[in-house]
């Protein structure tokens, strides 16, 4: 892998991992319709997108510094939140955070070596992304025909609710299924509006984001070399300042085009990108 390769792909993956269009999707088949198909067989190469998913993790934690603070507060010190109204309810948001998170990180445990051989399956991510878009589009579709009542704020969501949004979040284990977008889609059909969707979402990606530097980066360290980690420090380091930039962004567009079909560009986009890859890659 060489530096414009590394920093490529962080920052495709710092602009794609927190907008509705897949990463994962994207660091599968960039490489291939760039003819760096090479780097993808190289074995600190899923490590190496480990942490530039680390780098957007960082960038999350940051964007939302205060969101975390007032969820650890409430967490670590029930007594203090039971005398606090707003502590009192970033310490239920923070089990809701909890009860989302088991899906995804159960079947990701239990079929992670089942599901790894797909990130070097270009053709399947880009067929995934393509479904990605059509999910995108139908929810918006279904949603607007169904929607009768406002929309719920974040801490109204229920247990049961959340637990839903995490089902939603265990297909985003496919690469070209975006993690945001499919979390947006179970906000969304769980009476979220597009805001609290989002917001909820990047909250939710914190835990799967670290656990996966948890158990991947050591593997990093173990196959890679210096340079190797130089060039995992770069693309993080791109991952980092466009998921903060993208950040910044996606939360004004959803919080400005709240009562419109938001999702819909972002399906469409997918929809032509997944199917000219197809054609490219077959």
């Amino acid at each position: 892998m060489t530096t414009i390769q590394a920093l490529v792909i962080g920052a495709t993956q710092g602009l794609t991992e927190l907008a509705p269009i897949s990463s994962l999707g994207h660091g599968v088949i960039l490489p291939a319709l760039l003819g760096w198909g090479e780097i993808e067989k190289d074995p600190s190469y899923l490590p190496f997108m480990v942490a530039l998913h680390l780098g957007t993790a960082t960038a999350l934690l940051l964007y939302f510094h205060r969101d975390w603070r007032a969820l650890l507060t409430g967490f670590f010190l029930p007594a203090l939140a039971r005398k606090d109204p707003e502590l009192s309810a970033a310490r239920r948001l923070f089990f809701l955070l909890v009860a989302a998170t088991i899906p995804a990180g159960l079947i990701g445990l239990l079929l992670e070596k089942k599901l790894r051989h797909l990130f070097s399956a270009p053709t399947l991510a880009a067929l995934f992304l393509a479904v990605n878009g059509l999910v995108l589009i139908a929810a918006e579709l279904l949603r607007r025909r169904s929607a009768r009542r406002p929309a719920l704020a974040l801490e109204d969501l229920g247990f049961f609710r959340a637990f839903f949004i995490g089902i939603f979040q265990a297909a985003a284990l496919l690469p070209g299924i975006s993690r945001s977008g499919i979390t947006m889609v179970g906000g969304l059909w769980s009476g979220l509006g597009h805001e609290a969707s989002a917001r909820f979402s990047f909250l939710l990606s914190m835990p799967i984001i670290g656990a996966a530097g948890v158990l991947e980066i050591p593997k990093l360290v173990r196959h890679g070399s210096p340079e190797a980690m130089r060039l995992a420090f770069l693309g993080g380091t791109m991952a980092f300042l466009m998921a903060w930039l993208t950040t910044f962004l996606l939360m004004r567009y959803f919080r400005s085009f709240e009562a419109t079909r938001a999702l819909v560009p972002f399906g469409l986009y997918c929809l032509l990108a997944g199917s000219v890859s197809l054609f490219f890659l077959r």
